[in-house]
């Protein structure tokens, strides 16, 4: 006798990611109160199951929800405002000037919602955060759908959010405690970065970490500028002084990683850290290119992030994806370096082991949950198809993703949102960039 069940996605391709290099064909992922309960051939699939809901996507690829490991979402808000900046000059100069004199419970809410239109239009199921007001982000995520790793931010200086660093921590982690019971997100201690955040403030977010078993997920190694300023202020490079302090584990995600040498490498490696490469910010503002062949030589877990659409100014995790595995290619001239399916693997279960939730999301397998995304390769530009991991990686864009569920709930279908008044949220933005552009 048939069992019944929720939805039954029936589709040419399916790349589950693990096991790894595996693509199947016309195979179906069953789900059932929000989670996959069987991946197995299309016709028997149909003959095992009684699906309320029955879908036949026959030209398309079917991944699990991207995930994008690092990136400030209402900054969206901001996009095009200060271009082809040097980053100090550009959050100096510009940046922090507009978040000082902008950023309000409002703007977050505003933009991150913004964001999550963007993402979930380009395939990515979830989104880990670092901004002011993370119970803004918090509330845009859940009214959205959408899944999200909302950053505690801290930093020494004050802002209307805070007043200091015990104050951005005690508001945050409140916010943390009033979403605990929310399926859609989690939460991450987020010190900006180790310029801006003292050893006490850091020594206290390893207490915290450990108490409570979070990620720490701070840029590190951005720039050069940022290694010269820390031998100057404390004899030493960023990563041994957070190794000194203890934040060098396996919660670490380190944003960025641009300047690690071989023996950072290994160390990051050998402690289980992962790794968040920005490959379009840290070109967009001349950062440098950050070594992930070497990263995937030493083991050490990669995921990709988009960073904010102010640095970027794109939240696609696609564009990340080819660039991720051509810049690769060229810095270690080597034309396997970042394969196709290693790439898929940084945009997905990389990212989901860097989160701590690699045992519910990040890969089509059976217990996990049903957040997925399909791409459409019926364009011409997507023809003919030979392999479509590698597809995916180099020839698809943001444009070809057809529909997206979280939790077996569909958020996007033929690339429409269905519970999201995209006009709005362009009203929305059109109000804010009158706003900030009286007063750049």
């Amino acid at each position: 006798m048939a069992s019944t069940v929720d939805l039954l996605i029936d589709a040419r391709w399916v790349i589950p990611i693990a096991p790894a290099h595996q693509v199947l064909e016309d195979h179906a992922v069953v789900i059932a109160q929000g989670g996959i309960v069987d991946l197995l051939p299309a016709t028997q699939a149909r003959s095992n199951y009684n699906a309320r809901q029955s879908i036949r996507l026959e030209s398309h690829v079917l991944l699990p929800g991207l995930i994008n490991l690092h990136t400030h979402a209402a900054m969206s808000l901001m996009r095009g405002l200060a271009d082809d900046l040097p980053l100090m000059e550009w959050l100096n100069q510009h940046i922090w000037p507009a978040e000082t004199r902008h950023v309000t419970a409002d703007f977050v809410y505003d933009g991150t919602r913004l964001a999550c239109a963007e993402m979930l239009k380009g395939g990515i199921t979830c989104f880990n955060d670092m901004y002011f007001y993370p119970e803004e982000t918090a509330r845009a995520a859940v009214d959205a759908g959408m899944r999200a790793a909302v950053g505690i931010i801290c930093i020494e200086f004050p802002t209307r959010y805070a007043v200091d660093a015990q104050d951005y921590l005690r508001k945050g982690l409140a916010a943390r405690d009033r979403y605990l019971s929310e399926p859609l997100l989690s939460f991450c201690l987020a010190p900006h970065a180790p310029y801006t955040v003292s050893d006490r403030s850091l020594e206290q977010i390893v207490t915290y970490a450990n108490e409570l078993d979070l990620p720490i997920h701070i840029h590190l190694h951005e720039t050069e500028d940022e290694i010269k300023e820390s031998l100057t202020r404390y004899g030493m490079r960023p990563v041994e002084r957070l190794r000194r302090l203890g934040l060098i584990c396996s919660n670490l995600i380190a944003v960025h990683a641009v300047h690690l040498n071989h023996e950072e490498i290994d160390l990051l490696a050998h402690y289980g850290a992962s790794v968040a490469h920005c490959p379009s910010s840290n070109l967009k503002l001349a950062s440098g290119i950050a070594p992930v062949a070497r990263f995937v030589e030493r083991n050490l877990n990669t995921g990709l992030g988009t960073d904010g659409a102010a640095s970027n100014n794109r939240l696609d995790l696609l564009e990340e994806m080819r660039l991720a595995a051509l810049l690769a290619k060229a810095q270690s001239t080597c034309a396997n370096s970042v394969p196709a399916h290693t790439a898929l693997h940084m945009a997905t279960l990389g990212a989901a082991k860097a989160l701590g939730l690699d045992h519910r999301l990040g890969s089509i397998e059976v217990g996990k949950l049903a957040d997925l995304c399909a791409i459409d390769f019926t364009d011409l530009a997507l023809a003919p198809v030979y392999h479509p991991a590698s597809h995916v990686v180099y020839a698809a864009s943001r444009n070809h993703v057809s529909h997206v569920w979280i939790e077996g709930q569909m958020k996007l279908d033929q690339g429409q949102l269905t519970g999201i008044d995209e006009e709005r949220l362009r009203a929305n933005a059109r109000a804010w960039q009158l706003r900030l552009a009286e007063q750049a």
